[in-house]
């Protein structure tokens, strides 16, 4: 999942874009050092790693296949993979570092891609096909991009003969689009965690947005997300006929209880992320829920305040606990009283709460007697907020103003989930990295002719180098 921030802040700091550093733009051409990352890129893009049909075990041998062309030794090099998921495999790949007292740099990234159907895509889906200066294919937003650019940082590396005080491992991943499916940086935690210990991670999250002339006006970066997790509701009955109605229907109670939920709002909660997000990206905006942004985040209690940002989906969500009902399984025939009616609600959950909560709240709220909730595996640990480190905001925000100058780096809590929760779970804080930016349409993510536009690629892949070498030498 990409963790773009579609929030309109974008529209709201369109005053701030600025032209990207002549040295960053294309010229006509490629460089030869662009040309290599682009091949590189294509061949991971075009190896199918959706669920379904193909591989992220393949592509992760051709991942460790360049880098050992390009001089890895075989014993920093661990592909992995388990018997019961021989198609989800994935890699870590270790670069050491000249000190003995700092810990490892950690940077992930997964090669899973949601599912495409060719039928339903302008072209095939696994095949990048470039026009109008964008690149289209499953997967080259999400999160194929990164991936790559994290391959090339570590060939870079190796051929210059680059020496960083922190060693630096990255991990290619399967499993992060797939609820329920192998999960190869849970595996990882679970199972290898040597080989991924570090001080701290980056990750999927952050990014940018651009405005209609492609400029970009805004770059965040991901420091904490929401948790989600699944409750089913279920109401029971034993039926009859339906020329008998009965008082208690399942259907009917089920219903009931749905009404209630959708129409009730979870208490506001700030903590440090989404408080100073509230605050930079409400100043930067210029209009009245900018405004309202600021004064919610300087007073809670500001009903008023709260009533105009509530208005904006992506803010009231960023603002509490969310559930919504996704599904419902209802009644065996068209003339028979329903002996079983369900519903899934899918909740993404404020940090600090959990999911059993969480549970015990909805059945509050849906008031009706005879409700079963159950919740679905796998559930997802709940970890702490990550600190808001200046060894990663600093650096961050160094390379924001140079490579975006006048464009502001915006810490934001994701909505969404990536795989850093299992990391930040377990002891190593992940942040959501800047560079890479999309349009505000969210560039078919998840959804048809998914794109990256061939600037944000390029400029995001020596953005994410730049960065990984400043977070490696703190000195």
């Amino acid at each position: 999942m990409r963790g773009m921030v579609l929030a309109g802040v974008g529209a709201g700091l369109a005053a701030l874009a600025a032209p990207m550093p002549a040295a960053a733009q294309d010229a006509g051409g490629l460089r030869p050092d662009q040309k290599e990352f682009r091949d590189l890129f294509e061949e991971l893009v075009e190896t199918d790693t959706s669920l379904s049909n193909g591989s992220c075990t393949l592509a992760a041998e051709r991942m460790a296949d360049r880098l050992r062309k390009a001089g890895f030794p075989e014993d920093r090099l661990t592909l992995f993979a388990t018997a019961e998921a021989p198609r989800e495999g994935g890699l870590v790949v270790v670069y050491p570092g000249t000190s003995d007292t700092l810990k490892p740099l950690l940077a992930i990234a997964h090669i899973d891609v949601v599912e495409a159907k060719r039928e339903d895509w302008q072209r095939d889906p696994f095949t990048l096909f470039e026009e109008d200066g964008y690149l289209y294919a499953r997967g080259v937003s999400d999160d194929k991009a990164m991936a790559a650019a994290l391959v090339d940082t570590l060939i870079r590396f190796q051929k210059s003969g680059y020496k960083p005080q922190r060693a630096v491992k990255i991990a290619l991943t399967c499993g992060e689009e797939t609820n329920g499916a192998f999960n190869g940086v849970e595996w990882l935690v679970n199972n290898r965690r040597e080989l991924i210990d570090a001080e701290f991670a980056i990750n999927e999250g952050g990014g940018g947005t651009a405005d209609e002339n492609g400029n970009v006006v805004e770059q965040t970066i991901q420091v904490g997300e929401k948790i989600f997790a699944n409750y089913v509701l279920e109401f029971t009955n034993p039926g009859g006929h339906s020329s008998v109605p009965r008082p208690d229907n399942a259907i009917t109670q089920l219903a009931h209880a749905l009404v209630r939920i959708g129409a009730h709002r979870f208490p506001l909660e700030f903590n440090e992320t989404n408080r100073t997000y509230f605050r930079l990206a409400g100043a930067g905006r210029g209009d009245a829920i900018g405004d309202a942004m600021v004064a919610l985040a300087n007073d809670p209690t500001n009903a008023e305040a709260e009533a105009v940002v509530n208005a904006d989906p992506f803010l009231h969500s960023n603002l509490r606990t969310t559930c919504v009902a996704t599904m419902l399984d209802a009644g065996h025939a068209r003339n028979a009283l329903a002996q079983r009616a369900q519903a899934n609600v899918n909740c993404r959950i404020f940090p600090g709460n959990t999911i059993e909560a969480v549970g015990e709240e909805l059945a509050r709220i849906a008031g009706e007697e005879g409700l079963k909730i159950t919740i679905l595996e796998p559930r997802r640990p709940a970890p702490p907020q990550p600190p808001m480190d200046e060894r990663i905001l600093g650096p961050s925000r160094e390379l924001v103003e140079r490579y975006f100058p006048g464009v502001p780096l915006v810490p934001v809590m994701s909505n969404g989930y990536t795989d850093s929760t299992f990391l930040t779970a377990t002891g190593i804080p992940s942040y959501g990295v800047p560079g890479g930016w999309g349009d505000p349409d969210g560039n078919g993510v998840h959804g048809l002719n998914e794109r990256i536009s061939a600037r944000s690629l390029y400029v995001g892949r020596d953005f994410l180098f730049d960065l990984v070498k400043a977070l490696a030498n703190p000195d």
